[in-house]
């Protein structure tokens, strides 16, 4: 078994893959803003990142996985031709993080999916997105401008595995454009906005496989939601350690 001296579990998160500069560098980087892992590690966890690679993931060294947020997912992944207002797409992140929650669900370890993860959650399992939410819900409440986050406020299902970590009702940082669509047949949605907007998903018969369209990682006031996470990842970590 591997360990890292404390029984706080190993939490992979995914990450970007864009071009940064930093020092004289200006060049292609694996990067995820501090705020995942700084809420990982406020809720008990020890943050690793794990970035975009060609192959399967190995996924024995990890307790639980984080899909972070991201660029718009690439419509072709659920058979849709592009909107005029989708962003930039990442396809190889895409198929990546498909392959990464598949991976995590078959050694049975905690998933937490944020905003762009809970697309691809969706999206792994036969769902699809509405490219451009503010066509819909005729506001732009969920993504107010650009780097400037929105508050949502999210009914909660009554006796769902994240009403029992965070209550029924729930106001949340959020920043998106797009949103699930069409459900995929194996989740549950258990959280809407008050404009109808799905804003959690569940993969039943887990221990803990969530999805939430909104930033928890933003709120560093309530950490309940990697709190819990770490504690199902505490849970199973002699489980699925070799």
């Amino acid at each position: 078994m591997v360990s890292n001296g404390s029984d706080r579990p190993i939490i992979g998160i995914s990450t970007y893959v864009e071009t940064a500069r930093w020092g004289v560098w200006h060049r292609e980087a694996a990067l995820l803003p501090t705020s995942y892992v700084q809420a990982v590690h406020r809720g008990g966890g020890v943050p690793v990142l794990l970035p975009v690679l060609p192959d399967g993931p190995d996924l024995s060294a990890v307790d639980a996985v984080v899909l972070a947020g991201g660029p718009d997912v690439d419509p072709a992944g659920y058979g849709q031709p592009p909107h005029h207002e989708l962003g930039p797409v990442r396809p190889e992140r895409d198929a990546w993080e498909v392959r990464l929650l598949r991976a995590a669900l078959d050694r049975d370890l905690p998933v937490l999916g944020v905003c762009r993860g809970a697309q691809v959650m969706n999206v792994a399992f036969g769902g699809t997105l509405h490219q451009h939410l503010p066509e819909l819900v005729e506001h732009r409440r969920h993504q107010p401008e650009p780097a400037v986050f929105g508050s949502t406020r999210v009914a909660l299902r009554a006796g769902s595995r994240i009403a029992a970590v965070l209550g029924e009702e729930v106001v949340v940082p959020c920043y998106h454009h797009q949103a699930i669509a069409e459900v995929a047949a194996e989740l549950d949605v258990v959280g809407r906005a008050d404009d109808g907007t799905v804003e959690a998903v569940e993969l039943p018969g887990r221990r803990f496989a969530i999805g939430v369209q909104w930033h928890p990682e933003e709120d560093t006031v309530d950490d309940r939601l990697f709190a819990a996470l770490a504690a199902a990842a505490r849970e199973g970590r002699g489980e699925h350690r070799t």
